[in-house]
């Protein structure tokens, strides 16, 4: 097992600029849609508790950029935890353009997000939901530290002995 959840993106023109690389929102937008991918396929009761009354504030956003990409570059988006307490959850980004069986990192960002619950005029924090810290476990930092250092490497490559 990685100490990652990853998804694979094909940039479009959509996604570029008229200079033609890609616009920094999206970045930001792919962030988030790791993190929706990650709750649909690791923690899918957690959506059945965004449709009942809990919410995921994101406080903060952030994406420092290394390389420019452009349309059709094949990416990965890699989210990694980075901190979980009672009420919030901190996710790290990795963004790797695959070129010929190389990993290059593009660009790398994070968000926080805050657990809420209760009507829109009297939201209140409450505890990360016990699905979404049982789909998170395999990314805690006891668990990657068991795993060793994540080193990035050409894909298909194997381990350095």
């Amino acid at each position: 097992m990685s100490d990652y959840y990853e998804i694979r993106h094909t940039v479009g023109f959509e996604e570029t600029n008229l200079v033609g690389n890609v616009y920094y929102v999206n970045y930001l937008r792919w962030q988030g849609r790791c993190r929706e991918m990650f709750l649909k396929e690791k923690a899918p009761a957690v959506l059945a508790e965004l449709q009942d009354d809990l919410k995921l504030f994101t406080l903060k956003v952030e994406c420092e950029f290394f390389a420019e990409i452009t349309a059709f570059d094949e990416l990965s988006i890699r989210m990694r935890l980075e901190e979980l307490t009672q009420t919030q959850v901190k996710f790290g980004f990795e963004y790797l353009k695959l070129d010929g069986g190389q990993e290059r990192l593009v660009a790398r960002g994070s968000q926080r997000i805050a657990c809420m619950r209760g009507p829109n005029t009297a939201t209140v924090p409450a505890r990360v939901p016990e699905a979404l810290r049982a789909a998170l476990a395999p990314y805690s930092e006891a668990s990657v530290a068991a795993r060793g250092p994540a080193v990035l490497r050409p894909v298909g490559a194997g381990r350095a002995s």
